[in-house]
């Protein structure tokens, strides 16, 4: 675990365990240690901190408990497996396309962190053997609502943009709503469940 000072108000925390991330973001917030608490793929942010020595000191002091994995609230998303790399990912995967379809629907993923566009969350689920890459030419625009695999990752596209992960299916899910309290459906813990549409 690396701790650094970010600015005069935030503490980044990297860790090796992409495990450890998720739980000292549930435990940041079981804590109200700041204002507001950012996971990524292998940092957490604390930023909005009023005094972030103390809680760079404290951060060292965490003992992490695993986050559950029936934890977080559970989002089943309808899905049309259909995407335009779905044989490419079953070739990767050394599997028909019936396969993946069911493995795919068959796991269930949780909301490491957000980023990249507004809604849009980073779903682990999937064992590493099968990450798969990024395409070598990203797309110009990706459809909203695509369903889409990148490393160890899968995703969904909130709104329409350009994009280079593998594109598996689709859903009608809406995954971003500005105009409500929380805008976005899919929150880091989240459990997220792909079935039959």
């Amino acid at each position: 675990m690396q701790v650094r000072m970010v600015g005069a108000s935030a503490v980044l925390v990297e860790y090796d365990d992409p495990a450890d991330v998720l739980a000292a973001y549930a435990e940041g917030r079981r804590r109200g240690v700041s204002l507001e608490i950012v996971p990524a793929a292998t940092t957490v942010l604390f930023d909005g901190v009023a005094d972030p020595h103390t809680l760079a000191a404290e951060i060292r002091t965490w003992t992490l408990s695993p986050v559950a994995p029936d934890a977080g609230d559970l989002v089943e998303l309808p899905t049309t497996y259909d995407g335009p790399d779905l044989d490419s990912v079953a070739r990767h995967w050394d599997l028909t396309t019936r396969e993946v379809v069911a493995l795919h629907r068959g796991t269930e993923f949780v909301v490491a962190f957000c980023g990249f566009a507004p809604g849009f969350a980073y779903c682990r689920g999937l064992p590493g053997h099968l990450a798969v890459p990024r395409l070598a030419d990203p797309r110009a625009r990706v459809p909203a609502g695509s369903v889409a695999l990148a490393g160890p990752f899968t995703g969904i596209y909130p709104t329409a943009s350009p994009g280079g992960w593998q594109l598996i299916g689709r859903t009608d899910a809406v995954l971003w709503r500005p105009d409500l309290g929380q805008p976005a459906l899919l929150v880091p813990g989240t459990r997220v469940r792909f079935v039959d549409a």
